[in-house]
């Protein structure tokens, strides 16, 4: 497909140049210490989107930094969201970002709504599926909760590292939490938003999860079966309501062993294209996991044009910019 007209990638991680250059002045990252895939450059991006087929890529804004402070945490998020509002002005027909939002700061994630949504133009928001230990869907997150679902918002959300313990908590020792932990986190969010009855609460929300859902998918039998031993009790009739609520990305999973289920478990209308670049290299993405896509015997071309594009841009008409 031509870039313009190409696939929406919905997983697009985004650590802004600028944002880096103003945490360095005030001591709080060393840039040479942090993660490769956090040198985000524009030209880098539009490399591998335009190798790939991808027409508009959606950041997801990211800021490494440890704040103490409201103001500049604050502070911290407007420039991020400043420098993600400046690459979509100057491509608008290539990029969109989604806002921020933190759940274990309710007044800094309403600043981030209105600054993000209402001044910048973001096409949704972003959180961690999870932080210290409270998992999205949480009953302190429902005011929140209440604000985006006034607006109809769209939550992308993502996974963060689990501490490894010798208690039993956390992740494996050893073990990257990319590879199996960040898969659990979103399976545990996503559980814990469908046995608080959240989308029932707040039915104007549209939640993406990231990786095909982590494990849900697979394991939805299983928590329809044993879903009365949940607290509070999770009815059948709910996970499989859900299952087609939900919003799941294909970064990582879809290849030809998964597909079946992800297409025979939910919504294949809410299954969006996704990357996970940079941290998902790039030439992964272009040499193994879109071609694996594009040639999945499981697709009909109509079924990859959804996933690709038109998915999107039913739950996004704003990314339509023909």
């Amino acid at each position: 497909m031509p870039p313009l007209a190409g696939r929406i990638d919905v997983h697009h991680h985004f650590t802004a140049p600028a944002w880096l250059d103003w945490a360095e002045r005030r001591g709080v990252v060393d840039r040479e210490r942090l993660p490769w895939w956090t040198r985000w450059d524009r030209d880098a991006a539009l490399e591998i989107m335009d190798k790939t087929g991808i027409g508009t890529a959606v950041m997801t804004v990211a800021m490494l930094g440890r704040f103490q402070e409201r103001a500049e945490r604050q502070e911290s998020a407007r420039v991020a969201l400043r420098a993600a509002a400046d690459v979509v002005e100057a491509d608008p027909e290539r990029f969109a970002f989604f806002t921020p939002v933190f759940l274990d700061d309710l007044e800094l994630s309403s600043w981030s709504v209105r600054h993000g949504l209402d001044e910048l133009g973001a096409v949704g928001v972003s959180t961690r599926t999870s932080m210290n230990g409270v998992f999205l869907g949480d009953p302190a997150h429902d005011r929140l909760l209440r604000e985006l679902d006034e607006r109809s918002a769209v939550v992308s959300t993502h996974p963060m590292e689990v501490p490894a313990g010798k208690d039993g908590g956390g992740g494996l020792p050893g073990m990257p939490p990319f590879v199996c932990d960040f898969l659990m986190d979103t399976t545990r969010a996503a559980v814990n938003l469908i046995r608080n009855g959240t989308l029932d609460r707040y039915p104007n929300l549209s939640f993406i999860l990231p990786h095909g859902g982590g494990f849900l998918p697979y394991m939805a039998t299983r928590l329809e079966l044993f879903g009365g031993a949940v607290e509070p009790a999770v009815e059948p009739e709910r996970v499989r309501d859900y299952l087609h609520r939900f919003y799941f990305d294909t970064a990582g999973p879809m290849s030809p062993s998964a597909t079946p289920t992800l297409m025979a478990t939910v919504d294949p209308d809410r299954i969006l294209f996704g990357t996970d670049w940079p941290p998902t290299p790039a030439h992964v993405i272009a040499d193994r996991v879109t071609p694996a896509l594009d040639s999945d015997p499981f697709l009909s071309e109509e079924q990859l044009q959804r996933i690709n594009r038109d998915n999107a841009l039913r739950l996004m008409p704003a990314l339509d910019r023909s």
